[in-house]
């Protein structure tokens, strides 16, 4: 048997003792994993960062709007009815505290499906979801009197209101006037008034009884409020 000589044992020994080489795959592998992480990592924060300040300026927008009116935002209603559409612009000003229920109760949907009841010619039209008589025979009583009236106390035709009593039953009603009436104040919470679409308030054209309900349906089929037209 050959003997191995001490230097060849020597390298032999240097050789096994010395570090092993990585592949350039796992080196490859291990970067990838490292960028990956890093991605993750820099991702999470991204999202955190724009989560937080979505939240703030959230806070700063309901703070800046609080204790603002919804008046303060619409301006305009569009009446839509079966005879076409009317448009009102809403009294935020004088009447804010009604115009607020009326778009509250808009976006409700309480006017959706509101009959036109009652149809005065060169007066009144009137839509509510109660019919009460006794509205259009104390309205009409009073019609012959206004003519003594000073003319100065007369508000002008295609004002749009609601009746004073509408808590009592039925809820809010819509008045809508086709003539100068005076003291109208004094049945009707006055809101707006009609900008366009006269022609269509003269829905009074309408073939009524003799309690001046309309002989065919006339019905308002929703209201839209919007800031500008």
């Amino acid at each position: 048997m050959a003997r191995i000589k001490p230097q060849a044992l020597l390298l032999q020994s240097k050789k096994k003792k010395g570090p092993s080489r990585t592949s350039a795959a796992t080196i490859v592998m291990y970067t990838l994993i490292v960028a990956v992480m890093a991605f993750f990592l820099f991702a999470t924060y991204r999202h955190w960062s724009r989560r937080s300040m979505l939240q703030t300026d959230a806070g700063e927008g309901e703070s800046l709007f609080a204790g603002q009116k919804k008046s303060d935002f619409a301006k305009y209603a569009l009446i839509h009815t079966t005879k076409g559409m009317i448009t009102a612009e809403l009294h935020k000003d004088s009447s804010s505290e009604v115009v607020d229920e009326f778009i509250d109760l808009c976006g409700k949907g309480h006017f959706n499906g509101m009959q036109l009841i009652q149809v005065v010619k060169n007066f009144f039209i009137h839509g509510s979801k109660v019919e009460r008589q006794e509205t259009t025979e104390e309205w009409t009583s009073r019609v012959k009197s206004y003519a003594h009236l000073d003319t100065s106390l007369k508000h002008e035709a295609f004002m749009i209101g609601t009746s004073k009593a509408k808590h009592e039953v039925g809820g809010f009603d819509i008045f809508i006037t086709t003539a100068p009436i005076p003291d109208l104040s004094e049945k009707v919470l006055v809101f707006g008034r009609v900008i366009r679409g006269e022609d269509v308030v003269q829905i009074e054209e309408v073939d009524t009884d003799n309690h001046y309900r309309p002989k065919t349906v006339v019905e308002i089929t929703g209201i839209t409020v919007k800031q500008n037209l």
